[in-house]
């Protein structure tokens, strides 16, 4: 005979959220961290690396055009995504 099926006053009971949290952590093996974090952190410096030479080869072309978004906010929207992205491979890292 198999396992009892529960009850149904067992099951209309809900689990305490830190048992579910603890079963739902998950340890990830080391080179599976380094390259998340390695993965993230290049995806990172090459986002802003060829986000600033784009930037660069289309200056002039934003400029003339009277955007309200300058090179300044552009600069700063590219160096953000980059850093989020660099900022997400060393919580990789870590956690």
């Amino acid at each position: 005979m198999g396992p009892r099926n529960p009850q149904i006053d067992q099951l209309s009971r809900p689990e305490p959220l830190q048992e579910i949290l603890k079963s739902d952590m998950v340890d990830d093996c080391t080179p599976c961290r380094i390259t998340g974090a390695a993965a993230f952190g290049g995806l990172g410096a090459y986002s802003y690396f060829s986000g600033m030479s784009q930037l660069k080869a289309q200056e002039a072309k934003i400029l003339a055009s009277g955007s309200m978004f300058g090179m300044r906010s552009r600069r700063a929207g590219i160096t953000g995504i980059a850093l989020t992205l660099a900022g997400m491979g060393f919580w990789r890292l870590v956690n």
